[in-house]
């Protein structure tokens, strides 16, 4: 058993099948999951776990090149927009119906269970060298 990092069985092992380029969507409870992508849902109750403390446990595991998230965010959910334009300074805005389409072609989705609007941002998976 592991002692460090992620514990979650299927998300552990998800994580380790990811290959440079990538897309991991990191998304709240009332984001559509669309049929293909491999998903691992943590969702247990409205607010958990959270958005932040889900993709702050990601980034320690994953290198990432670029994110993208719903332009919506920024009027819709202030405290995700600064956390998510604190993380990732060339953060890619784009309209939600736009991150839906995107997410279809994600190789992982991680479902949290935020209850706040727009929690949702799709990652690029980098390569650590």
């Amino acid at each position: 058993m592991r002692k460090a990092g992620i514990l979650n069985r299927h998300l552990a092992g998800a994580l380790a099948e990811l290959g440079h380029g990538d897309g991991v969507l990191v998304c709240d409870a009332g984001m559509p999951v669309p049929v293909g992508p491999r998903v691992v849902d943590l969702a247990f109750r409205a607010g958990v776990p959270a958005f932040a403390e889900v993709l702050d446990g990601l980034l320690a595991e994953l290198v990432v090149e670029g994110a993208t998230a719903a332009a919506e965010v920024r009027e819709a959910n202030a405290a995700c927009a600064a956390l998510l334009d604190g993380l990732f300074p060339a953060l890619e805005l784009v309209p939600h119906e736009r991150l839906k389409e995107l997410s279809a072609g994600a190789r992982l989705i991680v479902r949290t269970g935020e209850a706040r609007p727009y929690a949702n941002v799709l990652l690029r998976c980098g390569v650590f060298f």
